[in-house]
């Protein structure tokens, strides 16, 4: 084989193997980033901890302050721990506000909302831009506190993902498993009939965790709508009769529950 000859046969391979990547794939960095959300731009706190060459993802949603830069610091140490990627994204309360944020999406006012308008979906794309930015199919977990947690809650209701798991800590509402209750507290008018039984199947068999403070047991001032004292007085007994309702539906219906 002459030079000419191999520097062309090496052209080819590299032009292949740069066709196999995704555009533009370079991992992402330590800092405040805009993502690239379905074609919208979004504000995102990333860390990437050192000495970790091939993290999981942590995707962190922050409560009412909006205060995602925070949340992306105090995760911090968990990312060092075990090698996670933490992605903080900011919903901001322009675009986001409480029926998109910590409700959703699910339903405006009385009128049910398109799927495909559902605020969770915004996880999907956010992880697809994780994807192509690091070139890699990376796994990943979501967790939510207080109105993140309401968020993350809606999205195991409402949106199928593929994560390892979603830890909602100390959120205001719930979805609660019945098709009884109408949605965004509950599945009805979402779905009902055998698609309403296979929605409630799959929400009870998501990798949820209810993660609770015991102390957190004062009048909730800030979720004291009646829909959300229907599930108890405050966030502590509201996740406790969550878990309880969700836990007795699933052992009575054979569920493969991975949840606690």
């Amino acid at each position: 084989m002459n030079a000419i000859t191999r520097v062309a046969t090496a052209a080819t391979m590299l032009g292949t193997l740069l066709g196999a990547m995704p555009l533009g794939a370079a991992p992402i960095e330590t800092g405040r980033q805009i993502a690239d959300v379905n074609g919208a731009p979004m504000v995102v706190f990333t860390y990437r901890p050192v000495g970790c060459s091939d993290p999981s993802l942590l995707l962190v949603f922050h409560g009412i302050a909006r205060n995602a830069r925070t949340y992306r610091d105090d995760a911090r140490a968990l990312a060092d721990r075990l090698c996670l990627f933490v992605v903080a994204p900011l919903f901001d309360r322009q675009a986001f506000p409480g029926w998109r944020y910590q409700r959703g999406g699910i339903v405006k006012g009385a009128a049910v909302q398109d799927a495909r308008d559902f605020s969770g979906r915004v996880v999907l794309d956010l992880i697809a831009w994780v994807r192509q930015q690091e070139g890699r199919p990376i796994a990943y977990s979501l967790f939510g506190h207080s109105a993140g947690g309401q968020f993350l809650d809606r999205l195991a209701a409402f949106v199928p993902t593929e994560a390892r798991r979603i830890v909602v800590a100390n959120p205001g509402s719930y979805v609660f498993p019945s098709l009884e209750i109408d949605a965004p507290f509950g599945l009805g008018k979402v779905y009902s009939g055998t698609q309403g039984e296979a929605a409630l199947r799959r929400y009870l068999e998501q990798p949820l965790t209810i993660y609770l403070g015991q102390g957190d047991t004062r009048d909730d001032e800030r979720n004291d709508y009646p829909e959300a004292l229907a599930q108890g007085a405050s966030r502590y007994q509201r996740g406790v009769n969550v878990f309880d309702a969700a836990k007795t539906l699933a052992q009575t219906r054979g569920c493969n529950s991975t949840g606690g």
